[in-house]
């Protein structure tokens, strides 16, 4: 029998301020507590919830990361659906199968293991990280930019050892929230019009999975004309970029959909793009899907008539998937070539990531 799991001593990305540049520190990760694992990173993407955190939120020192794939390095007490060795992608809302919400089959919002906010584990409110024995709090109780992570069992999701872990990391977060906005809450319909405002990695998985299933035109909104190429490849139709136009955009995709698109979606993080999906919309059935996270101005304005003459305006948590139950099917589609995947290109760790030690401020 193995020895019980000890301190892993590992580096990891530490964030000590808002908006202050990462510093790669030593940190000491604890054993998994019972119903917990511990998993060594093998591939983790940011995404711009990470950015908006980073920037706005007042917890600190943090690591900050909730998109990863890693293997299983030990178990804590009570695990029996994981051991050591096994491949796994975390999950940043988890499944519990035993509250309201995980055994309604109408949400995917867990109320045991739902989205972290306070920096601590979901089972004791403590943190796995320390730094000389000064805690050092978690994101999304995952906080992937780590060599070494500790997560609960139930939010971490068994997959197939033949999947690349440094691809279907993507499926933590943004190409199962972009698939799912566009197969589980709007179950886009064949031969129907789709609007995708953002066409980073979320909007082109709602573009692809618009096309899986029959959409016969895809608008892409975005004002950076460098995405476009990759955009087309994945299904966009039509490109618009709102600086090309002395109009607002909503009325341009109006008059290019006779009336409106029957789906539009919200990819970018900001309200005001949130407002225009809407406005894109046709009266009477029109849905929109908001998908991203804003860093600022959080409230949503729009007027009441547009409600009042039949849209909808939906939200969506990562895409309405089942995290534990759902996504690794979604990494047997990626095996077999149903759905696929890009990012755009690495940021060079040095732009925000600093390698002095020089700034933490535990030493007195």
């Amino acid at each position: 029998m193995s020895s019980s799991p000890s301190i892993i001593t590992c580096k990891a990305a530490v964030a000590w301020g808002a908006g202050q540049p990462l510093v790669i520190e030593e940190v000491e990760v604890s054993p998994p507590q019972p119903q917990e694992i511990r998993i060594k990173v093998v591939a983790t993407s940011l995404c711009g919830s990470d950015v908006a955190a980073w920037e706005s939120q007042p917890i600190f020192p943090r690591i900050f990361g909730h998109e990863a794939a890693g293997i299983v390095e030990s178990v804590g007490d009570g695990v029996i659906e994981f051991k050591e060795g096994d491949h796994v992608l975390t999950l940043f809302t988890g499944e519990c199968k035993r509250c309201r919400h995980c055994t309604s089959n109408k949400s995917n919002m867990c109320r045991a293991l739902g989205l972290e906010r306070s920096g601590v584990m979901h089972s004791d409110r403590k943190t796995r990280f320390s730094i000389r024995g000064n805690p050092v709090y978690h994101f999304c109780a995952v906080s992937s930019f780590s060599e070494y992570i500790v997560v609960h069992s139930g939010c971490a999701a068994k997959v197939s050892p033949n999947a690349p872990l440094e691809k279907i990391c993507l499926l933590s977060c943004g190409v199962a929230t972009g698939l799912g906005a566009a197969w589980n809450v709007a179950d886009i319909s064949k031969g129907s019009n789709v609007a995708v405002f953002g066409l980073g990695t979320v909007g082109l998985s709602v573009v692809q999975g618009a096309k899986l299933r029959g959409a016969s035109q895809v608008i892409g909104v975005d004002i950076n004309p460098e995405k476009v190429e990759k955009a087309k490849d994945f299904g966009v139709d039509v490109y618009l970029n709102p600086k090309d136009y002395d109009e607002p955009i909503h009325e341009v995709i109006k008059r290019m959909t006779d009336g409106g698109a029957d789906y539009s979606f919200e990819c970018t993080g900001d309200t005001r793009a949130t407002t225009s999906a809407l406005q894109s919309c046709c009266d009477g059935w029109g849905l929109t899907v908001t998908l991203g996270v804003p860093k600022a101005k959080p409230e949503i304005t729009a007027h009441y008539g547009l409600l009042l003459t039949g849209r909808t305006l939906r939200g969506s948590m990562f895409g309405g998937w089942r995290p534990k139950s759902d996504i690794p099917s979604l990494v047997d589609k990626y095996l077999n070539k149903v759905v696929r995947f890009y990012t755009y290109p690495k940021v060079n760790k040095h732009e925000v990531v600093s390698e002095s030690k020089k700034t933490a401020p535990f030493e007195q």
